[in-house]
């Protein structure tokens, strides 16, 4: 195990990161929830907010941000709601295809998976 593992392991960092906090609303964020940085870093920010801010130009999900910054998906979580609170984010769940959709055929999903083998 390598120090830098150490260090982002080490329990009284992430209780710092956290502000001590431990659990956030599990209805506002979840691991697949996409990401937005609606403004830019401002001075005295707490870095691992200017990491997401930065981070965040462009939509990302959850999981995607807490291996980006080396940290538990429960600690980004709190993070991000940090930031949502104070409206510098914008959480989007990702949408679900609507039921009246028709999937296609799963003969044509096989040709198609075939088709792409071949390449």
């Amino acid at each position: 195990m390598t120090s830098r593992s150490v260090d982002r392991e080490d329990p009284d960092r992430l209780y710092i990161v956290t502000g001590g906090r431990s659990r956030v609303d599990e209805d506002s964020i979840d691991i697949v929830s996409l990401i937005v940085s609606e403004c830019d870093p401002t001075p005295g920010m707490q870095s691992e907010h200017v990491k997401i801010l930065r981070m965040c130009t462009n939509p990302m999900a959850v999981v995607e941000i807490a291996a980006e910054l080396g940290l538990p998906v429960s600690v980004v979580k709190i993070l991000l709601c940090d930031l949502l609170d104070t409206g510098r984010i914008t959480a989007r769940h990702p949408t679900m295809a609507p039921a009246k959709t028709k999937l296609p055929e799963p003969d044509i999903l096989k040709q198609v998976l075939l088709g792409l083998e071949n390449l």
